[in-house]
């Protein structure tokens, strides 16, 4: 009888002679009895899943969330007069009659037009309608004459006459009554009533019943009552922020004359709020009035996909198509103006630097949690070989097989995804659906499929029992050499492309350049599989000779161990790859912002005057050294702009520098404490010529001072010695030596001379170097000291440096990749050592029959997984290295620590490695691989040798 007819319906690769109906029957016991059989293997499999399923999940909708909160930040956080969309139209139609030319500036007439306008925006634009607002100014500032009003300097305030929409709505009556349209006020009205806000009345001494005489184009001046003083509810908000004369009078400079002078003079200039109803008086003024609508946009509905939508439809409203119907529906010669296709194009530059940064820590975790599911997969297949084997000698089919495999696994995987997917979905908002589905179908698909494949692939052919399969013996095919060699090609070409391209660079994300640190790892695994038979067999020789047998029999373990070991090693050095990565970054971003405080600052504090270097008291150095936490002061005379010589070829430019007055030892100890090159004081000394000059002695101009100067000043003055007029003395100098940076003018070319050597002798800064100086104390200490003196800190400067959502989002993007990449790598080893847990026991319970002690035995596992392990550990590190060495060219951490943020900002952050980020990861794959081994060879201990050994050879 055939295998075919001994098996019963049901059975794999068998006949089903029951039929579909039959065949559903049979299938549900099967799959409910492995489930029972083997419900730890399916709980643990489910909760990988379920983990890697979130994480794919969550990443997109993560990248598209905080791209929407930067978006919204960005529209929302910039000046109104920035992002508002502001409709402009100067007078009605002249051969309209003059009723009318009246009815168009009225409200009923502009709140229509405002109405179309707003129905008429294209999306993704849509109107924020509290926000908003239309009505009608003049443009050019009427000048009052009127005496009892304030003038600075004697010249007459300007004031603006305005109509906006909503005054009740937008302020609140302080005194008065609100200003109202008496009558059919038309453009031959001759008095109307005005507001002014609690600013403007108080700065310009305006009273309620106060009366301003507007000039007309007939010559009869137009009366404008003052009836009531109000205050803005909302100053920020767009109706009084973008025109600012609205809310608060501004002090004007009168314009510079041709040929300079003396200091300008100021004057006020002001706002009247008219009521809407009188705006047709204000068409007999000579200020040319105007008709406005301010349509603020609504930013809370955008999202980052809006932002080409959005640039298309304001290019489209500025010259585009969209303005003609802005202009059909105001008038033909109507213009739309912002700022917000500005703001929209900032945000895409930044969100085109930070995007291929993140997605290298998407592709890394992507690639290891991959290489864990399937490192999952072998594990499994590993467990139930000999029951496939045996399901395979009764004649199961392969298809028969993989069909109950991937049944099995789809039952156990599919609800994961789905949580994993709901819980995804729940806990990141604001994005699209399909992405995050894409991502956990691709991860239950990986699992579905990969399991079952490489399961049955393995049965195709007969195996002989007891053949071995280990990395010591086992030799790399031709095919596998081929594809090894590719992936070096496209690893190759990845870094170059990056290294040259940069991570900036235009043309959206590359992920060939994005998956440069995989494809690394992939490639230093493969070398590394290579070499390991190596060291193993220079170490097995010498330790054979030894007495003991632990050291033989744990390499002789440890060269067993399975050819298909590149998994384990591969995710490792991917997952350490990513952590070192990724704390690369995230220390990179911190200590970029510290180098820009330090900029800004120069030390750890900072004390000047409020206009430059000016004098500071005297003693103040003496005060400021008692306050708590100083540790030195350094008290430096800047001065800017002075003149250096002129150089051969410079075409007759003036070119300037700043003179710094220094201390040679305390601006030593300045440069020491803040990282800066070492300073050569000993180069600065005050002898012979540059000796100080005694007092009521007129100094030589002849003398000679070394100086210390920048690179571009050093190479204009050359060895030879210049003359230099600047206020601190007329003197000579030669440069004797140069320096790169100084504290004191980060960002200035520079020549540091001694103090001592200066005729006019004076401290302009102090710089402060301490562990943590008090701010209080320094700040009491400088009001002391009497005079208007600024303190800055370099931890206040530091604090200024806030991340933006956009910042914020990828830089915890970045912390949650390396704590996901620390879980894969344990995930990594533990499985490793799972694989060959039940093999480690026996032989456990096989030695302990001939003697073997429980200190041996964890002895012996422990060195077992060591050479694995410090494998990993030193390859990660090595790797780590050196992909962040290769990769930091073309790395610009900019737009991730410095975009958006107060101060000045480099143009370029590199990449650089961090300690902490290589060794950490590689010591816990040591620390993990030792502490499984010794649990392990614990609970070995604890059991019996006989229980391990009644069954017989698990081979």
């Amino acid at each position: 009888m055939s295998a075919d007819q001994n098996q019963t319906p049901g059975t794999p690769g068998g006949t089903d002679r029951t039929g579909a109906v039959a065949r559903g029957a049979a299938c549900a016991p099967w799959i409910r009895t492995r489930l029972r059989t083997a419900p730890g293997a399916a709980a643990a499999l489910a909760g990988l899943v379920l983990l890697t399923s979130f994480l794919a999940a969550a990443f997109p909708r993560s990248v598209e969330a905080y791209e929407t909160r930067g978006l919204r930040h960005d529209i929302v956080s910039a000046s109104p007069a920035r992002s508002i969309l502001e409709v402009t139209s100067p007078l009605p139609d002249p051969e309209l009659g003059p009723d009318m030319q009246d009815a168009a500036v009225r409200g009923a007439g502009l709140a229509e037009v405002d109405t179309a306008l707003k129905k008429m925006m294209p999306a993704p634009i849509r109107p924020d309608l509290p926000r908003s607002s239309y009505g009608v100014h003049t443009t050019d500032p009427a000048a009052a004459t009127e005496r009892w009003l304030d003038r600075p300097n004697g010249l007459d305030p300007k004031l603006t006459l305005a109509t906006p929409s909503g005054l009740d709505k937008h302020s609140r009556l302080r005194s008065g009554q609100w200003p109202k349209a008496r009558g059919d006020v038309s453009v031959d009205s001759r008095e109307v009533e005005a507001a002014v806000t609690a600013e403007t009345a108080s700065a310009l001494k305006i009273k309620v019943g106060s009366t301003i005489a507007v000039p007309t184009r007939n010559g009869e001046p137009l009366t404008v009552r003052v009836t009531g003083i109000i205050t803005p509810l909302r100053p920020a908000e767009s109706y009084w922020s973008v025109e600012p004369l609205f809310k608060a009078p501004v002090l004007t400079p009168t314009p510079p004359t041709p040929r300079g002078g003396s200091e300008p003079l100021f004057f006020w200039t002001a706002a009247l709020l008219l009521p809407q109803d009188a705006a047709p008086a204000l068409l007999a003024t000579m200020n040319k009035p105007e008709v406005y609508w301010r349509i603020a946009p609504d930013a809370s509905r955008l999202t980052g996909l809006d932002v080409a939508g959005l640039r298309s439809a304001v290019a489209s409203l500025e010259s585009g198509p969209e303005l003609l119907n802005v202009r059909e529906t105001v008038g033909p010669t109507a213009a739309l103006t912002t700022s917000l296709d500005d703001i929209v194009l900032s945000h895409s530059q930044m969100r085109s630097a930070i995007g291929p940064v993140v997605t290298v820590a998407g592709v890394g975790i992507g690639a290891v949690a991959a290489v864990v599911l399937l490192m999952t997969g072998a594990l499994i297949g590993g467990r139930r070989h000999s029951e496939l084997a045996l399901m395979r000698s009764r004649g199961g089919s392969l298809r028969g097989i993989g069909r109950r495999l991937f049944t099995e696994t789809a039952v156990t995987v599919l609800p994961a995804a789905a949580l994993g997917l709901l819980l995804a979905v729940l806990a990141v908002g604001q994005a699209r659906l399909w992405p995050a589905v894409t991502a956990a179908a691709v991860t239950a698909a990986l699992v579905c499929v990969a399991l079952p494949l490489r399961t049955t692939l393995q049965h195709i052919r007969p195996q002989l029992h007891g053949a071995r399969d280990d990395m010591m013996t086992a030799r790399p095919s031709q095919r596998r050499t081929i594809a090894e060699l590719t992936l070096l090609v496209l690893a190759i070409g990845a870094v170059a492309a990056l290294r040259r391209r940069g991570t900036d660079a235009g043309g959206g994300t590359d992920l060939l350049v994005s998956s440069a640190p995989v494809l690394v790892g992939l490639i230093a695994a493969l070398v590394l599989v290579r070499l390991y038979p190596l060291p193993l067999r220079l170490a097995s020789r010498p330790v054979a000779r030894l007495r003991g047998a632990i050291g033989f029999l744990s390499l002789a373990r440890a060269g067993r161990a399975s050819s298909s070991g590149t998994l384990p090693l591969l995710a490792l050095l991917i997952a350490l790859t990513t952590a070192a990565f990724g704390g690369s970054v995230l220390a990179g971003i911190g200590d970029a912002r510290d180098d820009a405080a330090l900029a800004a600052v120069g030390a750890d504090a900072r004390i000047n005057g409020p206009d430059g270097p000016l004098p500071l008291p005297d003693g103040l150095a003496e005060r400021v050294r008692r306050v708590d936490g100083v540790d030195d002061v350094a008290a430096v005379q800047v001065e800017f702009g002075v003149v250096l010589p002129a150089a051969p070829g410079d075409g007759g430019q003036k070119k300037t520098a700043a003179l710094l007055g220094v201390d040679p030892q305390s601006y030593a100890r300045l440069a020491r404490a803040t990282g800066l090159k070492s300073f050569p004081a000993h180069r600065l000394k005050a002898t012979g010529s540059a000796a100080p000059v005694p007092e009521g002695t007129d100094p030589s101009r002849d003398r000679v001072l070394p100086v210390i100067a920048s690179p571009s000043v050093a190479e204009r003055l050359g060895k030879r010695e210049h003359s230099i007029d600047a206020l601190a003395g007329d003197f000579k100098v030669k440069v004797v030596g140069v320096q790169p940076l100084t504290s004191a003018v980060p960002n200035t070319d520079f020549m540091i001379v001694n103090s001592a050597s200066l005729t006019a002798r004076q401290t302009t800064t102090l710089f402060v170097t301490g562990s943590q100086p008090d701010a209080e104390e320094l700040r009491a200490a400088t009001r002391d000291a009497g005079g208007d003196i600024v303190v800055q800190l370099r931890s206040e400067e530091r604090g200024a440096y806030v991340d933006s959502p956009m910042q914020e989002g990828a830089g915890q993007i970045y912390a949650a990749a390396i704590a996901a990449g620390a879980g894969y790598a344990l995930l990594a080893v533990l499985l490793s050592l799972l694989q060959t847990a039940p093999e480690r026991t026996t032989l456990l319970a096989r030695l302990r029959t001939m003697g073997l002690t429980t200190r041996q035995g964890r002895r012996l596992l422990a060195f077992e997984a060591m050479p694995q392990a410090l494998l990993a550990a030193v390859g990660g590190l090595l790797v780590g290295w050196a992909t962040i060495t290769l990769l930091a060219p073309g790395v610009n951490l900019a737009s991730l620590a410095m975009s958006g943020t107060a101060g000045s900002a480099p143009l370029n952050v590199s990449l650089r490695a961090d300690l902490w980020s290589l060794v950490l990861p590689a010591l816990g794959v040591v620390v993990l691989a030792a502490s499984v081994a010794g649990v392990q060879a614990w609970w070995a201990s604890r059991r019996g040798s006989i229980t391990e050994l009644r069954a017989g050879d698990s081979r």
